[in-house]
């Protein structure tokens, strides 16, 4: 296993710097990151960025905005948020999000230190019945790359400030506040340390498991490659995209994420679709879905006969075809 701590905080130096270990250094097994950013929401893959964060906001306070390449929901990171990444090409998943597994360095991290810490629902880990991580996946060709945004002693009034909470999420949670159930690690600590210090009681269990780890040097080469696509990430094109054109929206919440539909429906066909949300995906060009519902009919059998032809889990991992129907026709 090779390791990396990065120096900067600058997100999308540090999403394309996680980008390029997953990516291009294939032939290391595996990767371990730490990072911390500058106050920054980081969007999934799917979302619509417009949707989930407070514009004006962001823009008065200088938030940054940037999209990562793993499916699941918008975070918010400052600089008492610490972000691991574990990239590993052992993954035995036949889905490949097996998200408890990637989580235990921190919850035996935190066990050290005295905390009780569990994995829950879908992708989350909590103290006492309050979130304090969030996990996401990305995955390509037998390879994982796992991340989590851990809540150290980040300021929940920006959080709450910057984000916008979706009414489908606070029902679906049965909670008056989504704010109400998250939490920092800090407060739960039998002796305070900072931000940095759990960094380093992290790389030292690493250090424990895996004796033989190392510290990857990056070239001066790959170092301007990940600037060069640092500056892709900072793109309002990557961050934000064109809104499509659409005369239906639709988007339910089920167990395994939100999906969420825009449609341009003419003469009953669909002439356009694209579809957002939450979840996550083996294969992240969800073109490959838009593309085959063009210029069938719109009714729940056509689109259901569509979706037959295709892996829906590759695209959608955890549901089935009939819920993806639900969300697309009425």
């Amino acid at each position: 296993m090779k390791y990396y701590v990065s120096k900067s905080n600058d997100p999308a130096f540090n999403i394309a710097l996680e980008e390029y270990c997953f990516k291009q250094l294939r032939d290391i097994d595996e990767i371990f990151l730490l990072w911390i950013n500058e106050p920054t929401i980081v969007v999934g893959k799917y979302q619509n960025t417009i949707e989930e964060i407070n514009t004006e906001y962001t823009r008065e306070k200088g938030i940054h905005v940037v999209r990562r390449i793993s499916g699941g929901g918008a975070v918010y990171h400052d600089l008492n948020n610490l972000n691991y990444t574990i990239i590993s090409n052992k993954q035995e998943d036949k889905e490949g999000f097996n998200f408890k597994e990637f989580s235990k360095p921190i919850i035996e991290t935190l066990a050290e230190l005295g905390v009780k810490a569990e994995f829950t629902g879908r992708n989350d880990l909590e103290i006492d019945g309050q979130k304090f991580c969030g996990n996401a996946q990305a995955y390509i060709k037998g390879r994982v790359m796992h991340h989590g945004c851990l809540l150290f002693d980040v300021n929940f009034g920006e959080l709450g400030n910057a984000l916008k909470v979706s009414k489908d999420k606070i029902e679906s949670k049965g909670v008056k506040s989504v704010r109400s159930r998250v939490t920092n690690i800090l407060p739960h600590l039998k002796q305070p340390i900072t931000v940095n210090e759990f960094g380093e009681k992290i790389m030292e269990y690493m250090k424990k498991q895996y004796p033989d780890m190392k510290e990857y040097v990056f070239s001066e080469e790959e170092l301007d490659y990940i600037a060069k696509r640092a500056e892709i990430k900072r793109s309002w094109e990557w961050n934000y995209g064109e809104s499509p054109e659409f005369n239906i929206t639709r988007g339910k919440r089920f167990e395994n994420g939100k999906i969420q539909i825009f449609a341009t429906v003419e003469n009953s066909r669909i002439k356009n679709i694209k579809f957002y949300g939450d979840f996550f995906g083996k294969n992240e060009d969800l073109s490959e879905i838009e593309n085959l519902l063009k210029n069938t009919k719109y009714t729940k059998e056509a689109v259901k006969e569509k979706l037959e032809t295709v892996d829906i889990g590759e695209y959608f991992s955890r549901f089935t075809v009939d819920e993806v129907v639900e969300v697309i026709v009425e």
